[in-house]
């Protein structure tokens, strides 16, 4: 395993490479950290090299700015992979970390063979905006606290900072407001997971992208969620990536 942290785009980004094979670049959702993707994929590190930053303000990483936009997340991430030399890998995003996969699609970054994006949106609806403008720091539960402070290692105000972000995306206009023509442009194979009880994303969502990105897939996990990857769907997923970086690889 290498742990390190680089400077890039005026802040400093936690990353760790496990394993030695096949570039596979692996983001978690907004709030989150790579600690939990560390773990859910450890056992896929003979085959691949699995590629997990903290985003920016998240985990181990900064953001001194205080902003947070998943189309400036996207440029970190390509900076990073610029910086390990990366040619060419796949990459899975979930939630947040889908977004800022849509972002580098739109872009047309050439490193990236195709995406598994879950949970994901290009755009926000009013019914995740309802739900976004309730992440609030007042009220927040014990229970709540430790959870975050297992995964930050910035203290509170790094934690009381990605909550006052979570709110502010209630009302954002400028970051996720991809349009169909701009899904239209994605030419990297897109592979859209989504749960069709997702509390955030409404089915009508992914179908749209699915019908708007030029040969895209879509698999909707019955009864799932947001991030709908629960212990019975993990053994799934993980067949579905490996089937889907060994396409890339053939082609």
């Amino acid at each position: 395993m290498l742990a390190n942290t680089i400077r890039i785009n005026d802040i400093d980004l936690y990353y760790e490479i496990h394993g030695k094979g096949t570039p596979l670049l692996l983001l978690h959702g907004f709030t989150g950290s790579g600690v939990a993707l560390v773990e859910l994929f450890q056992d896929m590190t003979e085959e691949y090299q699995l590629i997990i930053p903290d985003i920016r303000g998240h985990g181990r990483s900064t953001n001194p700015s205080k902003v947070f936009t998943h189309r400036q997340a996207a440029l970190d991430i390509e900076a990073l992979l610029s910086y390990l030399n990366i040619k060419k890998c796949s990459a899975v995003g979930f939630s947040g970390g889908g977004n800022i996969l849509l972002h580098m699609a739109v872009r047309q970054n050439p490193v990236l063979e195709n995406i598994l994006i879950v949970s994901a949106t290009p755009y926000f609806p009013n019914q995740a905006r309802e739900i976004m403008r309730q992440f609030i720091v007042e009220g927040r539960s014990k229970e709540e606290w430790d959870a975050m402070r297992k995964i930050h290692f910035h203290g509170d105000d790094q934690i009381k900072m990605l909550w006052q972000q979570a709110n502010a995306m209630g009302i954002s206009e400028d970051d996720m407001n991809l349009t169909s023509d701009d899904l239209n442009k994605i030419k990297i194979k897109t592979h859209i997971v989504q749960g069709d009880r997702d509390p955030l994303y409404p089915l009508e969502v992914s179908i749209e992208m699915y019908k708007n990105i030029p040969g895209a897939a879509l698999w909707i996990i019955p009864n799932g969620g947001h991030v709908p990857i629960t212990p019975f769907w993990v053994p799934t997923f993980k067949s579905y990536i490996k089937e889907i970086t060994r396409s890339a690889r053939e082609d």
